[in-house]
C-alpha cells in the first residue's frame, strides 16, 4: 500500500471512522500488515450494505471499549456478519462532566481541556482492566481480522490505536498523525452540543495532541515506557510482544 493512502478508510453508509491500522512503517522498515486490525467508531447504525462491507473484509471479532450502559443504548447492528463481540468495557465519566457543565452553564473551552486530558490520564491508571482485554483478544490470531471501537473511535479507541503502533514500532510522528485523521473522518459529533461556542464544542469533539500525550506522559512516569506498561498494566511481555510483531508486520 503506497503510504500516500494511508490511513486506508472504510467507507461506511451508516458509520464513521472505520479505517485500517495496517500500512504503516515502522522505525525499523518493516510495515504493519493490512487487513488485520480496524479501529472505527460504534457500530450501531449500520446499513445492509455497511455489513456487507464488513463481510467482505472478514471481520471475525469487534471489540467494544464502550462503558456498559453506552453500548446497551446503541446495540451493534451487524446481523449476518458472522463475528463474535468482545466486552471491553471502559466506562465513559468524562460525560457526565461534560454533561454536567453544560446543563450548568460553565462550560468553556478551558474546562472542556482539562476534562479530556484527566480523561486520558485515567486510561493508564485506572482503565487497565479494559485494555488488557482488547490486546488480550487481539494477541490470539483466531479473532483477527479484528475490529475494536469505542462510540467516536477518537478517545479510547485513540489511545489504543496509539498503543498498538507504539508497540510494533510505529514512529510517534505517524502515531499522532493516525490519531488526529480522526478529525477528519468522524461525523457522528454532527448536531451535538448546537447550545455550546464553537471553542468549547471543539474542545469537546477533536482530538487533540495534548490529550494523547498526556495519556503517554502517564505511561512513562508511571510505568517507565510503553513496552513496560504493556508488560505489567496489559500482560504482555517480551516474548508476548514479540509474538504480535511477528502477526501483524511484514518485512
Amino acid at each position: 500500500m503506497d503510504t500516500i493512502d494511508l490511513p486506508y478508510i472504510v467507507p461506511l453508509q451508516g458509520g464513521s471512522n472505520f479505517r485500517d491500522l495496517g500500512g504503516y512503517a515502522t522505525a525499523d522498515g518493516r510495515t504493519v500488515r493490512t487487513g488485520a486490525v480496524f479501529r472505527s467508531a460504534h457500530l450501531g447504525t449500520l446499513t445492509d450494505t455497511d455489513r456487507a462491507a464488513l463481510a467482505k473484509l472478514q471481520v471475525r471479532t469487534v471489540v467494544d471499549l464502550r462503558g456498559v450502559n453506552e453500548a446497551a443504548e446503541t446495540p451493534h447492528l451487524i446481523d449476518g456478519v458472522g463475528c463474535r463481540i468482545v466486552g471491553a468495557h471502559i466506562e465513559p465519566g468524562v460525560g457526565e462532566k461534560i454533561r454536567g457543565a453544560v446543563n450548568d452553564g460553565s462550560a468553556n473551552p478551558f474546562l472542556m481541556m482539562q476534562f479530556l486530558t484527566d480523561h486520558y490520564r485515567d486510561y493508564p491508571r485506572r482503565c487497565a482492566p479494559g485494555f488488557r482485554t482488547l490486546f488480550a483478544t487481539l494477541s490470539d490470531g483466531t479473532h483477527r481480522p479484528l475490529v475494536f471501537h469505542c462510540t467516536a473511535g477518537k478517545d479510547r479507541t485513540g489511545f489504543a490505536s496509539a498503543l498498538l503502533l507504539t508497540l510494533l514500532g510505529v514512529p510517534w510522528e505517524t502515531v499522532m498523525e493516525d490519531y488526529l485523521r480522526t478529525n477528519d473522518l468522524w461525523i457522528g459529533h454532527i448536531g451535538r452540543y448546537p447550545e455550546l461556542d464553537l471553542d468549547t464544542r471543539a474542545a469537546i469533539i477533536e482530538a487533540r495532541t495534548p490529550y494523547l500525550e498526556a495519556a503517554f506522559d502517564v505511561v512513562r512516569a508511571d510505568f517507565g515506557s510503553p513496552e513496560a506498561f504493556a508488560e505489567k498494566a496489559l500482560g504482555l511481555d517480551a516474548a508476548a510482544r514479540e509474538r504480535l510483531k511477528a502477526d501483524l508486520l511484514v518485512n
